[in-house]
């Protein structure tokens, strides 16, 4: 079903919020406000979006803590200890960027839970099937950033999915209804796997598009769309080892034709190649969602921890890892559109990761730095996603199509991939590295392989956490559900391993 698309992203102002599972909505329609039509709809919709934009989620928390506290990046002398615990493993319950995670997903959902009591009220009694249509796309955005928020949590709060032993493994807190949200207990990892695929498939049905959609309305866009719910269909299936379902699901968007990987090869303007346009202006074919940022309306700084720049030295707090660095061949291009030599004010001459030094327009035109719009879904993630998932199946000549097609797009040149039974792991691995850096994905990525990592000291990193062993299955690849949580009168929520 076609949505039809009104919103303004600067219309609304959003609240930031840490705690948890009793958020009132703080957008457009207030709590004691009713949603009693479709334009009153649409504005709570535009609430949700804004949700998005928080720093404690994509353009912040939610994308760095899961990279910084694995093998990607070092602090170096000079740093704040911004994110410190962390990528020291020193994760406690009460660890606030943890919790301002945790708050801020159970906050869109509690937003989502409230549109949909609202809606509920009226929405039979609508006569006009224009104003019914659009509200039916509405709908699906809403249970698309439902089952968004509460994968996210799965990922960040709950052990890697074994399907053997799923339904004995804790889970979240599943919560449906905003005035009755039931027992503070936490669901299976089963069940709660199976609540986000239950609101991507009404999602799916709501989104559905016309057959002659302008791509512009699907590609590039900071809305959600059904090849939105495809893609994280696509990760939730490989994060439940359903194969043959993140094959599907990956297909369809990458076949859907609205998509194009942006070449390293080809110059879209100026200097500029597709892919480099990308980073630099957040415009691309191959980004299926983005949080859309305006100049006047935008979340974290997704590069100040990398960068630090003053319009006179760069001071970071992070540097890129020397072993990551060298995954990237000579033409491999995206090391170019990622990582920048140069001397720190700390006198540090090295790599800097320049891959969300900002966005050219804002910074050119309002001295915003480093404000980048977080691309939450890339074609080049389906790409991966399907890789892996054939090589599961022991397809690995339709592995290697893909993870052939994903480097001929970033390589200055390059022949064929070839993955095999006792190579694939590590290629699938390296590959995510190189593409998805500082994205977000490193941490879970090793939990649900059952991977441990080990970092040695380089130049100038900080001698606490440099030289660190973490062994596969450490507790702490789960983070602790926060301790004001489990403190809450009438709380049943069961603590996690890391919170012992």
């Amino acid at each position: 079903m076609k949505n039809i698309k009104t919103y303004l992203f600067g219309a609304a102002l959003m609240t930031l919020a840490t705690s948890c599972l009793d958020k009132e909505p703080t957008h457009a329609i207030l709590a004691d406000e009713a949603i009693t039509n479709v334009s009153e709809a649409n504005q709570a919709m535009i609430g949700i979006y804004a949700d998005f934009k928080s720093s404690y989620l994509y353009s912040g928390n939610l994308t760095l803590l899961p990279d910084i506290q694995a093998d990607l990046v070092y602090a170096v002398n000079g740093y704040s200890n911004v994110y410190g615990d962390v990528w020291r493993w020193n994760i406690n319950a009460t660890n606030s960027d943890i919790e301002a995670v945790y708050g801020s997903l159970y906050k869109v959902i509690g937003d989502c839970n409230f549109f949909f009591e609202e809606v509920a009220k009226w929405e039979n009694n609508i006569e006009d099937d224009t104003a019914y249509e659009q509200l039916q796309g509405i709908k699906g955005e809403a249970y698309f950033a439902r089952a968004l928020a509460y994968s996210e949590l799965i990922k960040c709060f709950c052990k890697a999915y074994d399907p053997a032993t799923a339904e004995n493994e804790l889970g979240v807190v599943l919560v449906s209804s905003y005035s009755n949200p039931g027992e503070m207990t936490r669901a299976s990892l089963y069940d709660s796997y199976q609540f986000v695929l239950s609101d991507l498939e009404k999602a799916a049905e709501m989104l559905e598009i016309d057959e002659d959609e302008d791509p512009n309305n699907v590609m590039n866009t900071p809305y959600f769309t059904y090849y939105t719910v495809k893609a994280l269909q696509a990760r939730v299936y490989l994060y439940m080892q359903d194969w043959d379902n993140a094959v599907k699901a990956a297909t369809e968007v990458i076949d859907s034709d609205y998509f194009i990987l942006s070449d390293v090869n080809t110059i879209y303007t100026g200097n500029y190649s597709y892919y480099d346009y990308m980073w630099q202006y957040d415009q691309s074919t191959e980004i299926i969602w983005k949080v859309g940022f305006t100049a006047t309306s935008y979340g974290g700084r997704l590069g100040q921890v990398f960068l630090n720049y003053d319009y006179q030295t760069y001071r970071p707090d992070y540097v890129p890892g020397s072993s990551a660095l060298a995954l990237y061949a000579a033409e491999d291009l995206r090391y170019n559109a990622f990582f920048g030599q140069t001397t720190t004010g700390y006198g540090l001459t090295w790599p800097l990761l320049i891959k969300y030094h900002g966005n050219q327009d804002f910074m050119n035109n309002y001295r915003i730095l480093h404000v980048s719009m977080p691309k939450v879904f890339r074609l080049s993630e389906q790409y991966l996603i399907r890789a892996e998932a054939y090589c599961r199946l022991n397809k690995f000549s339709d592995a290697s199509s893909d993870i052939t097609a994903l480097r001929k797009a970033r390589y200055s040149s390059y022949g064929s991939a070839t993955l095999s039974e006792d190579s694939w792991l590590d290629e699938i691995s390296n590959e995510r590295v190189r593409e998805l850096f500082m994205e977000g994905f490193r941490l879970h990525d090793l939990k649900r392989w059952g991977r441990g990592f080990e970092r040695k000291p380089q130049t100038q990193s900080i001698s606490n956490g440099s030289s660190l062993k973490i062994e596969a299955g450490n507790p702490l690849f789960v983070w602790p559900i926060p301790q004001h949580e489990l403190d809450l009168p009438g709380s049943n929520i069961q603590p996690n391993e890391s919170n012992k």
